[in-house]
């Protein structure tokens, strides 16, 4: 391959390269597309890649939230506000590069769900999701399990709201 994958995001021009890893659910390599050419260049930002990151994250079946108790904390508050908008990058970190990116989540499992399993289509998903809206090259996407979603405990803290 012409570009190796390294663990801090590279600044160095963008050429299309073909993304060493298959893109999720398919024996193709997913296409990592030019951001710079002889006619301009592309630039992402930081916070689009974390809320394409968070948005793909959600989509996997036993992610309950992203972030850890305080950061779903304040989201809770920010939601309550009126006109408040949900916060789609929370529990989301990002390194972004001009071709390539790093990603670190944090995640609440739904209690039950095999957490190796839900991490590993957590990654794969984010990695697909980013190359193919961005053109970025992903080259790790790092998951922290920081809680499990109870069903129960809902259920008890509601009643007890309701007291």
């Amino acid at each position: 391959m012409a570009d190796s994958p390294v663990h801090t995001p590279d600044k160095s021009t963008t050429r299309s390269v073909r993304a060493e890893r298959p893109a999720t659910g398919s024996g193709h390599l997913t296409e990592v597309t030019a951001l710079a050419t002889d006619r301009g260049r592309t630039s992402i930002a930081d916070g689009v890649v974390a809320k394409v990151a968070g948005l793909a994250a959600r989509e996997i079946p036993g992610v309950y939230a992203l972030g850890g108790g305080v950061s779903r904390a304040f989201a809770a508050m920010r939601k309550a506000v009126p006109g408040g908008r949900p916060d789609v990058a929370r529990g989301v970190g990002v390194e972004v590069g001009e071709k390539q990116c790093a990603v670190d989540l944090s995640l609440v499992v739904e209690y039950g769900a095999p957490i190796a399993e839900v991490a590993g289509a957590v990654r794969d998903h984010v990695i697909e999701s980013i190359e193919r809206m961005t053109g970025l090259e992903v080259v790790e996407v790092d998951i922290s399990v920081d809680d499990i979603h109870i069903e129960q405990e809902d259920d008890d803290t509601s009643s007890r709201n309701l007291a």
